[in-house]
């Protein structure tokens, strides 16, 4: 399966300003585009990418006073299978875990671990411990928390969603990574495409989807208690504790966005 994907950003900066740029394709998932991955800047600036801290590949620049555009487009070849479910899958206690998992159980900006672990015992504390648990947290964020774009707020952090019961994906991955941690189970957020293959089409205008992964039996699976079902087609770009560390922008200074579109079509 070929599906076509990119972004058209367009801001607008009252001073020149360095912004970080979480865009690309994961280093994992770029080997699977038709094309070389490009950032096209207008005006022109020096696009410097390197490899953070968790693995991604972020770039910067240096973009002057004015109207700012930043586009990509690519084709990537999917397998077309949906997502592998975690039924069976083991959950490892914590003394099994690899190093690298660790940070993965702590708290960050927006999970406040120590705030919901009592919640988080409390609710699921009876579950199996095994992948059963994991599903019951999945479960519980699908069915508990109302989605709605004007839910959404910069601030919202894990807690906040939990006591409103509403907000957009990104919240929904905060709650249920936030849940798993308190349980001692590493998760982690992620971001990237996701079109309406295999789904009925939204409505909606297309946007960048968050989900998350989470480590048992030796590896990371990705769930989305969002949607709480498998799905078709999805393209990582970036991971990290929560969404401060995948965020598409990052300027360090005043900027307002424009306009902002995203395609993840499958080409037929």
């Amino acid at each position: 399966m070929l599906i076509h994907i990119g972004f058209d950003l367009q801001f607008q900066l009252p001073a020149p300003t360095s912004i970080l740029l979480m865009l690309y394709t994961h280093p994992e998932q770029a080997r699977l585009l038709r094309q070389p991955e490009q950032l096209v800047i207008q005006p022109f600036v020096p696009v410097f990418s390197f490899i953070d801290w968790f693995g991604n590949r972020a770039a910067r620049i240096q973009a002057p006073a004015g109207q700012l555009k930043i586009y990509y487009d690519n084709v990537f070849q999917d397998s077309g299978i949906p997502e592998p479910r975690i039924d069976g899958a083991r959950l490892h206690p914590v003394e099994e875990l690899p190093v690298e998992c660790l940070q993965f159980l702590l708290a960050s900006r927006y999970c406040e671990v120590e705030r919901l672990s009592q919640a988080a015992w409390d609710l699921f504390g009876q579950t199996p411990f095994s992948w059963q648990r994991v599903q019951a947290v999945m479960d519980w964020v699908f069915t508990n928390i109302q989605f709605g774009y004007q839910f959404a707020r910069p601030t919202k952090t894990a807690y906040d969603v939990f006591m409103e019961r509403n907000g957009v994906c990104r919240d929904f991955m905060h709650l249920a990574v936030t849940l798993l941690r308190a349980l001692n189970i590493p998760a982690r957020y992620a971001t990237g495409y996701l079109g309406d293959i295999g789904v009925p089409p939204s409505p909606a205008a297309m946007d960048f989807a968050a989900c998350m992964e989470v480590y048992l039996g030796n590896r990371w699976w990705v769930l989305d208690p969002r949607h709480n079902e498998p799905r078709i087609g999805r393209i990582l770009q970036a991971r990290g504790r929560d969404a401060i560390d995948v965020a598409l922008t990052t300027s360090f200074g005043p900027t307002t966005l424009q306009s902002f579109k995203v395609w993840t079509d499958e080409i037929k």
